[in-house]
């Protein structure tokens, strides 16, 4: 297995006030990319939020390959946007991408 650093953007298509957002990070928070080196070199928020609404989940996932872990953890930034109440209207994702290998060295 390989940790992998993932980024999935996103865009909220209403009103995600800070209850919100912080419903998401905890859901997340443990594929928080600051356990890994990567995560704390760049000092990575598990989320990032920009003025015009549009965001970045950025998550580490253990995974055999890299589309495996794109898929995971797309399921995982969904997970999370329903257990704040948002389905894929209100908070419609992008594609995952990763960002980063996180070997050890």
């Amino acid at each position: 297995m390989t940790t992998y650093v993932i980024s999935v953007p996103g865009t909220f298509t209403g009103a995600a006030g800070e209850e919100v957002r912080a419903q998401v990070a905890r859901s997340l928070r443990p594929a928080d990319p600051h356990r890994t080196q990567m995560g704390d070199e760049e000092d990575l928020d598990v989320l990032s939020v920009n003025d015009d609404g549009t965001f970045t989940v950025r998550l580490t996932v253990d995974a055999a390959t890299g589309p495996e872990a794109e898929r995971q953890a797309r399921r995982l930034a969904e997970d999370a946007l329903a257990d704040a109440g948002l389905d894929e209207r209100a908070a419609p994702l992008g594609p995952a991408v990763i960002t980063g290998i996180d070997s050890g060295v």
